[in-house]
């Protein structure tokens, strides 16, 4: 596979990484049942979604398990996603892990927006991948519009 091809799925391995990562953090704070339980699934979800792609990638040229991207505005959101909890401040929670859904939306239709240049299997899978992103990311913000 070419790498412009792998760097994009590998982008993609990378946010779900994150999204996992701040997801499980989050959830070990939280003080909110409803909340911890829809942390972890979320976490869970993203785990998931990396070890997926990994099938399309290379060993040699596939991030690490736990890669992430903690530099800069998602590694900032984390840490307010936690400060949030803290203070068990749920409107300012959900505002925060909103902000992280829109970081993975926002990845996915990059790369979807290149998909002529990915396998059809890959395609496919991250079609379906992005609709479980939005359709998470429209969760979190009802939950913080009702909040």
């Amino acid at each position: 596979m070419e790498t412009q091809k792998i760097d994009a799925i590998n982008s993609l391995i990378i946010i779900n990484n994150d999204r996992s990562e701040g997801y499980k953090k989050a959830a070990e704070e939280a003080k909110d049942s409803e909340l911890k339980s829809l942390f972890n699934k979320f976490s869970e979800q993203s785990r998931g979604f990396s070890s997926e792609l990994r099938k399309f990638v290379p060993n040699a040229e596939e991030p690490d398990h736990d890669e992430t991207k903690n530099t800069g505005k998602l590694f900032r959101l984390w840490m307010d996603i936690k400060a949030a909890v803290t203070r068990n401040d749920r409107k300012a929670i959900l505002s925060s892990c909103e902000f992280g859904e829109d970081a993975a939306k926002n990845e996915y239709k990059s790369v979807l927006e290149k998909s002529g240049e990915l396998p059809a299997d890959a395609l496919s899978v991250i079609t379906r991948q992005n609709a479980e992103i939005l359709k998470s990311h429209d969760q979190i913000k009802a939950m913080r519009d009702a909040a």
